[in-house]
């Protein structure tokens, strides 16, 4: 377990499965696999459920002081994705 900064309801922790996580995202690219099969084997679950556990990582308080740049940045890749697909749904109604 890892130490979050304290927040007024107290420490928070990080999971050994979220640190996990986080260290995935930093360095999956590196694999010699695919992502999709790496999360599998690694994390025991489906795709959608790591990118679930990832997002609700990501919007969790404190979480970006443990790595600024990888959780601002994976943050910004997925406002990015959201604009696109909203973009795309919307010129589709057009």
């Amino acid at each position: 377990m890892y130490r979050l900064p304290e927040t007024g309801k107290g420490v928070q922790v990080i999971t050994d499965r979220q640190r996990a996580i986080l260290d995935f995202e930093r360095s999956w690219w590196t694999l010699d696999e695919p992502r999709d099969l790496a999360i599998r084997a690694r994390f025991q679950c489906s795709v959608e459920e790591y990118r679930t556990e990832l997002h609700e990582l990501l919007d969790a308080p404190g979480t970006a002081d443990i790595d600024p740049l990888l959780v601002r940045r994976l943050q910004r890749q997925r406002s990015r994705r959201r604009r696109e697909r909203t973009d795309t749904d919307a010129g589709a109604g057009s």
